[in-house]
């Protein structure tokens, strides 16, 4: 490791080793199956605030088969809240697969993880990461936004594909899981600490669209009510939801595909 690699790792550790997020439920015990939840959690939501999930998670499905085994609007009813309710569903798909096909035991090759439901490429490494503690080059936010501040703090257009030569040249650290760790708590704390979203000078950067008013925010209240009454008529549905019946029509047509919810003439019933 050159002098500027190890300067930056020296950086990023020392960081860890005083303000790290050691108390992160998931990684006190960090089985492949709470990473893989924790991982699914994470996705597009803040450490603290999955911190409450998860532990519940824990109580109410302590494994792959109590999850693969659920009905699917408990598996909803506990997610509640954590917004993105498609990964719920692919989670407990997963669950299903490990428990059937996998006898209980998630893979650790990054070749089978990646053809697993909701596992995209940085989902496959942070799991071999953090479970297995075995290396894979990957980035995300926090480390595409390290990586921008230290190395490409004069560019505008930064690609991903060159932050991945540098994590690739420095090459695998001494603990991959305590590496990757750190990373995550320094690069969330960043912006904090140099006043500015290093992020913005990325080539992949877009702001999030509104949430207010979104197609999102709709999905989410009809899961909300359902899970409520389980059944509804769609004429009570769009009252409680307002009066767009065209565009809510739309809305649980998606539902209906991605098995949320079974669609009769007249009502509408969680799955």
């Amino acid at each position: 490791m050159n002098n500027s690699y190890q300067q930056f790792y020296n950086t990023v550790m020392e960081y860890y080793g005083e303000y790290g997020r050691h108390d992160l439920p998931w990684r006190k015990n960090n089985t492949p199956y709470r990473v893989t939840v924790s991982e699914y959690m994470l996705q597009q939501t803040q450490a603290q605030r999955v911190v409450p999930f998860f532990t519940t998670w824990m109580k109410v499905f302590p494994s792959w088969k109590s999850l693969a085994e659920a009905k699917q609007s408990e598996v909803l009813r506990h997610w509640k809240g954590l917004g993105y309710n498609s990964r719920a569903l692919r989670l407990q798909k997963l669950a299903k697969m490990v428990s059937s096909e996998y006898k209980g035991r998630l893979p650790s090759e990054y070749e089978k993880l990646i053809t697993l439901p909701g596992i995209g490429p940085y989902t496959a490494g942070a799991i071999r990461a953090f479970a297995f503690n075995v290396w894979t080059p990957l980035i995300e936010t926090n480390i595409r936004r390290i990586f921008i501040h230290h190395f490409f703090s004069d560019r505008h257009d930064v690609h991903d594909s060159e932050i991945m030569e540098l994590i690739k040249e420095m090459g695998e650290p001494e603990s991959t899981r305590e590496w990757y760790e750190a990373l995550m708590d320094y690069g969330s704390q960043l912006p904090k600490l140099v006043k500015h979203n290093p992020n913005v000078k990325s080539k992949h950067y877009s702001k999030q669209s509104k949430f207010e008013g979104s197609d999102r925010q709709i999905r989410g209240k009809i899961l909300e009510i359902l899970l409520e009454k389980t059944t509804l008529s769609k004429k009570k549905l769009f009252t409680l939801l307002g009066k767009e019946s065209e565009r809510y029509e739309v809305i649980l047509q998606q539902l209906k595909k991605e098995g949320f919810v079974q669609l009769q003439k007249k009502s509408v019933t969680l799955r």
